[in-house]
C-alpha cells in the first residue's frame, strides 16, 4: 500500500515520517512540522531545522599552539609590546569616538593606518614594536566598531567597545611576517629574540598568522594559524544520533553513554577556599594582586580538564562514525535558568560541538543539526507524543509499548530527523500500517 493510499485511511496506524519511505518533504519553514502526517496520537512530525552536511573544503585553517618561556629580557620586551599594543589600541579608539562627535563622520581603518609615522614621531616607543603588530591592532579596532554598529542595527545592546586598563591586553599579532621557526625548534620575533618552544607536535601546512598570548596565569604561548589540506579518514557506513544532558554527558542513538565528569563541581570545594582567603585581603594591596594569580590557576586547571575531555569525546566520534547528527542548542538561552545553568555550563555543551563540527569537516564526515524540539516526548518506535517531565527517566509508550531509557529515545529521534533532512534512509525495520 502506498503512503498516499494509506494517508486517506481514517484509521490507520501512522509512522513517523522518516519511516515511511518516501522522499523528502516539500519546502519547510524553520519549526513547522510536517503537514501531511496526523495520526490518531495527535504525531504530525518533528519541527524541521535543516542544516545540510559540512561542506568538503579543500584548504582550511587550523591553529596550532606551543608553550613558550621567555628570558628576563624576552620577558620585558613582551611585556613592552602588550603595552604599548594597549596605549595605540586606546589611542585609535579615542580618535575615532571624538572625529564622529565633532564632524559626524567616523574614520576608517586606512586612515587610522596612514597616522602611524606621526604617531612614531610623536612617541617613540612605537618604533621598537614591529610595524604589522601596530596594524594588527588598529585592524582589532576597526573590528570592534563594525560589531558595535552590526549590534545597533539588529536592536540589540550595542555595548561600546572599551578602553583597556593597565594590563588588560594580552595578546598581539604578527599577521603576514616578522615571525620565523628556528632549526633548533625555536620562534623568533622580530625585535624581540629567539624564545624556547614547547614544539610538541609538527607543524603541518602553510604558516598565516603568529599570535603570542599571555594566561591570566601569566603563562605564554604561540599560536600558529596555518593553511592545510585536510586529511580525510577513511568512509564507515555507521550513523549516530547524540543527546547531550546533565545526567549523562552524552547518549548516543547506538546505546553508548559517556558519563558527565562535573570538572567544577569537584573543584568547588577548592575554589570556595582560595576564593575565601582571596576576599580578606584588603583590595589594592599588592597583596591580593599576586593572590588573584592563585583563583586564576584553579580555574585554568578546570578549563584544561575539560578541554581535553571534550576533544578526545569529540574524536573518538568522528573516528568511529560516518553520519553525525546532533541538537541544534541555544545553550545561552537555557543558562538564564538560574537552577540549571551552572551545571549547563559546567557541562560544556558549546565547546564539545564546536569541536565536533571541526572535525568532522576536517575528517570529511556528515555532521548535520536538527531541531531538539520534541525529540525527548516523542516514542521513536511509533511517533505517539506524550509529555516527560524532567525527573521521569523512562520513556514508556502506551501505544507500543516501548519501554526506553529517555534519553536514548531523544538520541533516536535525532538520529532518524538528522537521516531525512539528508536525504539518507534509515536503518530500521518499517512496521505494515493497518488495513
Amino acid at each position: 500500500m502506498s503512503p498516499n493510499t494509506c494517508l486517506a485511511k481514517k484509521n490507520c496506524t501512522q509512522l513517523p515520517f522518516y519511516k515511511l519511505g518516501v522522499g523528502r518533504p516539500p519546502s519547510f519553514k524553520r519549526g513547522m512540522r510536517a503537514p501531511f502526517l496526523v495520526s490518531r496520537q495527535g504525531w504530525s512530525g518533528f519541527p524541521l531545522d535543516f542544516l545540510l552536511s559540512l561542506r568538503y573544503n579543500s584548504n582550511m585553517h587550523k591553529m596550532f599552539q606551543y608553550r613558550i618561556y621567555p628570558t628576563k629580557k624576552q620577558l620585558t620586551k613582551l611585556i613592552e609590546t602588550l603595552e604599548e599594543c594597549r596605549w595605540l589600541y586606546n589611542h585609535l579608539l579615542g580618535k575615532r569616538k571624538d572625529t564622529y562627535e565633532q564632524t559626524g563622520k567616523g574614520l576608517t581603518l586606512y586612515q587610522q593606518i596612514n597616522t602611524f609615522p606621526i604617531l612614531k614621531q610623536e612617541r617613540s616607543s612605537l618604533s621598537e614594536v614591529h610595524s604589522q603588530v601596530l596594524q594588527n591592532v588598529a585592524v582589532r579596532v576597526d573590528l570592534a566598531m563594525k560589531a558595535f554598529f552590526r549590534r545597533c542595527k539588529a536592536g540589540e545592546d550595542p555595548g561600546y567597545p572599551r578602553f583597556k586598563g593597565k594590563g588588560r591586553n594580552d595578546s598581539f599579532t604578527f599577521p603576514q611576517s616578522g615571525f620565523s621557526l628556528t632549526h633548533d625548534k625555536c620562534v623568533c620575533l622580530s625585535k624581540i629574540g629567539s624564545i624556547k618552544m614547547v614544539y610538541h607536535r609538527p607543524i603541518k601546512g602553510k604558516i598565516k598568522t603568529c599570535t603570542i598570548q599571555r594566561s591570566s596565569t601569566s603563562k605564554w604561548y604561540v599560536s600558529f594559524s596555518v593553511e592545510y589540506e585536510p586529511e580525510r579518514l577513511p568512509e564507515v557506513p555507521t550513523q549516530v544520533g547524540i543527546d547531550v544532558g546533565l545526567k549523562t554527558f552524552a547518549m548516543l542513538s547506538d546505546g553508548t553513554e559517556i558519563e558527565n565528569p562535573h570538572f567544577f563541581r569537584k573543584e568547588e570545594k577548592a575554589l570556595a577556599k582560595i576564593q575565601h582567603k582571596h576576599s580578606k585581603l584588603a583590595n589594592g594591596t599588592p597583596e591580593r594582586r599576586k593572590h588573584r594569580k592563585a583563583v586564576a590557576r584553579v580555574h585554568e586547571r578546570i578549563a584544561w580538564r575539560r578541554e581535553n575531555f571534550t576533544h578526545q569525546a569529540s574524536r573518538k566520534i568522528v573516528n568511529s562514525y560516518g553520519v553525525i547528527c546532533v541538537e541544534d542548542l541555544q545553550v545561552n538561552r537555557m543558562t538564564h535558568n538560574h537552577c540549571l545553568a551552572k551545571s549547563i555550563t559546567d557541562a560544556s555543551w558549546s565547546a564539545f560541538f564546536a569541536q565536533l563540527t571541526a572535525k568532522a569537516e576536517e575528517a570529511g564526515r556528515q555532521f548535520v543539526k536538527v531541531n531538539p524540539a520534541y525529540t525527548s516526548q516523542t516514542c521513536s518506535q511509533c511517533g505517539h507524543r506524550q509529555k516527560m517531565p524532567l525527573d521521569v527517566r523512562v520513556f514508556a509508550c502506551p501505544c507500543c509499548h516501548v519501554q526506553l531509557n529517555r534519553d536514548l529515545n531523544a538520541a533516536l529521534n535525532i538520529r532518524a530527523v538528522g537521516l531525512h533532512s539528508l536525504g539518507l534512509s534509515l536503518e530500521a525495520s518499517v512496521l505494515q500500517p493497518e488495513e
